[in-house]
């Protein structure tokens, strides 16, 4: 017991030491709730695409799960030669072949996982319209207005909505029909939509 507190303590294993626990405590609360499941859907970050870390060979999956992975197989490694060298130039050789390990490791375990994570298409601004969205400002008009859209995914957004004619029907809490989008101005264009239409 006393030589792997001993390995694990040391160099280079303890370089990977407080990462690993960082990881197990988020995994942590991610088990317990506390963190939500959308923290398996990643995230846009400095070296991702979409969330995952594809520019080194490790896509398909999100940063987290790549990067626990990572950080995992690069402690064990480190930790099993530190008990099997000493000296550092002995086991600087163990940090080199740790860090080569874990990137071959993790991208051998991430093709299967890479299954289980369909790629995310991001909401774009084209997919609200043709939907129906309810109005938040006291009027609307060519010069302004603001609207609560709901995108096929269940996300919403506060949007700035124009009408091009002076519709007084359009007041805060109606319903509208978003039918354009101004890319020179970035706007949406609506027009007045009775709910009853549809049966609502």
């Amino acid at each position: 017991m006393h030589g792997f507190v001993e390995a694990a303590l040391g160099y280079p294993a303890a370089l990977f030491g407080f990462a690993l626990v960082v990881v197990i405590g988020y995994w942590g609360l991610v088990l317990l709730g506390g963190m939500g499941v959308d923290v398996l859907h990643g995230g846009d970050g400095v070296g991702t695409h979409g969330g995952t870390l594809t520019g080194f060979g490790l896509g398909g999956v999100p940063v987290t799960v790549a990067g626990s992975l990572l950080i995992a197989i690069a402690w064990f490694v480190t930790l099993a030669g530190s008990a099997m060298t000493s000296g550092t130039a002995a086991r600087t050789g163990v940090l080199a072949a740790a860090l080569l390990c874990s990137w071959g490791g993790t991208r051998m375990l991430l093709r299967p996982l890479a299954r289980l994570f369909p790629p995310q298409r991001a909401v774009s601004r084209r997919d609200f319209v043709g939907r129906l969205c309810v109005i938040r400002t006291g009027r609307v008009d060519a010069h302004f207005g603001q609207a609560e859209v709901t995108a096929e995914d269940g996300s919403s957004a506060l949007v700035q909505v124009r009408s091009l004619t002076e519709e007084p029907q359009l007041t805060i809490g109606r319903t509208a029909l978003v039918y354009g989008y101004d890319h020179d101005a970035e706007h949406f264009l609506v027009a007045p939509f009775d709910p009853a239409l549809l049966g609502f």
